[in-house]
Protein backbone atom coordinates (compact mmCIF):
# COMPACT_ATOMS: atom_id res chain seq x y z
CA UNK A 1 0.00 0.00 0.00
CA UNK A 2 2.00 3.38 -1.22
CA UNK A 3 -0.14 5.37 1.71
CA UNK A 4 0.14 3.47 4.75
CA UNK A 5 -3.78 3.21 6.46
CA UNK A 6 -5.63 5.14 3.83
CA UNK A 7 -8.47 2.45 3.44
CA UNK A 8 -9.05 -1.04 4.44
CA UNK A 9 -10.07 -3.77 1.68
CA UNK A 10 -13.03 -5.72 3.34
CA UNK A 11 -13.30 -7.79 0.75
CA UNK A 12 -11.92 -9.16 -3.21
CA UNK A 13 -14.06 -11.28 -5.20
CA UNK A 14 -13.79 -12.21 -8.56
CA UNK A 15 -17.89 -12.22 -10.33
CA UNK A 16 -16.64 -13.59 -13.23
CA UNK A 17 -13.56 -14.69 -15.03
CA UNK A 18 -10.92 -12.05 -14.71
CA UNK A 19 -13.99 -9.58 -13.32
CA UNK A 20 -13.70 -8.30 -9.62
CA UNK A 21 -15.44 -6.48 -6.97
CA UNK A 22 -13.76 -5.15 -4.26
CA UNK A 23 -14.90 -3.16 -1.47
CA UNK A 24 -13.44 -0.60 0.64
CA UNK A 25 -13.48 1.50 3.63
CA UNK A 26 -11.35 4.59 3.40
CA UNK A 27 -9.80 5.99 6.82
CA UNK A 28 -11.51 9.32 6.90
CA UNK A 29 -8.82 10.44 9.58
CA UNK A 30 -5.94 10.44 7.70
CA UNK A 31 -3.90 13.31 7.18
CA UNK A 32 -4.57 13.08 3.11
CA UNK A 33 -8.13 14.26 3.86
CA UNK A 34 -6.69 17.32 6.04
CA UNK A 35 -4.75 18.66 3.71
CA UNK A 36 -6.96 18.11 0.65
CA UNK A 37 -9.30 19.61 1.81
CA UNK A 38 -9.46 21.33 5.21
CA UNK A 39 -13.05 21.35 6.63
CA UNK A 40 -14.24 19.74 3.63
CA UNK A 41 -12.65 16.51 2.56
CA UNK A 42 -12.29 14.82 -0.81
CA UNK A 43 -10.74 11.74 -2.30
CA UNK A 44 -7.83 13.10 -4.18
CA UNK A 45 -8.38 11.50 -8.08
CA UNK A 46 -4.79 10.31 -8.11
CA UNK A 47 -5.48 8.03 -4.90
CA UNK A 48 -8.37 6.35 -7.23
CA UNK A 49 -6.19 5.55 -9.29
CA UNK A 50 -3.71 4.10 -7.01
CA UNK A 51 -6.37 2.06 -5.34
CA UNK A 52 -7.29 0.03 -8.45
CA UNK A 53 -3.62 -0.49 -9.16
CA UNK A 54 -2.96 -1.50 -6.11
CA UNK A 55 -5.87 -4.21 -6.02
CA UNK A 56 -5.02 -5.38 -9.84
CA UNK A 57 -1.43 -6.09 -8.34
CA UNK A 58 -3.23 -8.11 -5.84
CA UNK A 59 -4.92 -10.07 -7.50
CA UNK A 60 -2.60 -10.52 -10.09
CA UNK A 61 -0.25 -11.31 -7.49
CA UNK A 62 2.19 -9.47 -9.42
CA UNK A 63 3.99 -6.00 -9.52
CA UNK A 64 2.10 -3.52 -12.07
CA UNK A 65 3.55 -0.03 -13.15
CA UNK A 66 1.07 1.98 -15.06
CA UNK A 67 1.55 2.67 -18.31
CA UNK A 68 -1.06 5.05 -20.04
CA UNK A 69 -4.68 5.87 -18.64
CA UNK A 70 -7.12 6.75 -21.18
CA UNK A 71 -10.86 8.03 -20.56
CA UNK A 72 -10.32 8.36 -16.82
CA UNK A 73 -13.62 10.85 -15.78
CA UNK A 74 -14.27 11.64 -12.46
CA UNK A 75 -18.02 11.49 -11.93
CA UNK A 76 -18.58 12.78 -8.55
CA UNK A 77 -16.79 13.53 -5.35
CA UNK A 78 -15.73 11.02 -2.78
CA UNK A 79 -16.04 12.78 1.13
CA UNK A 80 -14.95 10.44 3.54
CA UNK A 81 -16.72 11.58 6.85
CA UNK A 82 -20.31 11.13 4.13
CA UNK A 83 -19.30 7.57 2.61
CA UNK A 84 -16.46 5.87 3.35
CA UNK A 85 -17.73 2.45 1.77
CA UNK A 86 -16.50 2.36 -1.97
CA UNK A 87 -17.06 -0.73 -4.56
CA UNK A 88 -14.52 -1.11 -6.77
CA UNK A 89 -15.47 -2.92 -9.83
CA UNK A 90 -12.61 -4.04 -12.52
CA UNK A 91 -11.92 -6.34 -15.20
CA UNK A 92 -8.63 -7.61 -16.22
CA UNK A 93 -7.18 -8.77 -19.48
CA UNK A 94 -3.51 -10.03 -19.71
CA UNK A 95 -1.34 -10.39 -22.87
CA UNK A 96 1.94 -11.25 -22.83
CA UNK A 97 3.73 -8.03 -20.54
CA UNK A 98 0.83 -6.11 -20.56
CA UNK A 99 -2.42 -5.70 -18.03
CA UNK A 100 -5.36 -4.01 -19.14
CA UNK A 101 -8.16 -2.90 -16.38
CA UNK A 102 -11.57 -1.26 -16.86
CA UNK A 103 -12.61 -0.09 -13.45
CA UNK A 104 -15.13 2.32 -11.72
CA UNK A 105 -15.30 3.15 -8.15
CA UNK A 106 -19.15 3.70 -6.44
CA UNK A 107 -20.90 4.78 -3.30
CA UNK A 108 -23.92 3.86 -2.29
CA UNK A 109 -25.32 3.19 -6.06
CA UNK A 110 -23.58 6.71 -7.45
CA UNK A 111 -20.49 6.16 -9.91
CA UNK A 112 -17.27 8.32 -8.83
CA UNK A 113 -14.57 7.30 -11.50
CA UNK A 114 -14.71 5.56 -14.86
CA UNK A 115 -11.17 4.36 -16.04
CA UNK A 116 -9.52 2.18 -18.71
CA UNK A 117 -5.60 1.90 -18.28
CA UNK A 118 -2.63 -0.25 -18.91
CA UNK A 119 -0.21 -1.58 -16.96
CA UNK A 120 3.48 -3.25 -17.63
CA UNK A 121 4.21 -5.82 -15.54
CA UNK A 122 7.55 -5.42 -13.68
Amino acid sequence: MLIENFYTVKEVQETTFANYTAYISLNAAHAVFKGHFPNNPVMPGICMIQIIKELSETVLKKELFMEQVSNVKFMTLINPEKCADLTIMFQISEQENQVKVKSSIDFEGTVALKMSSTYRIS
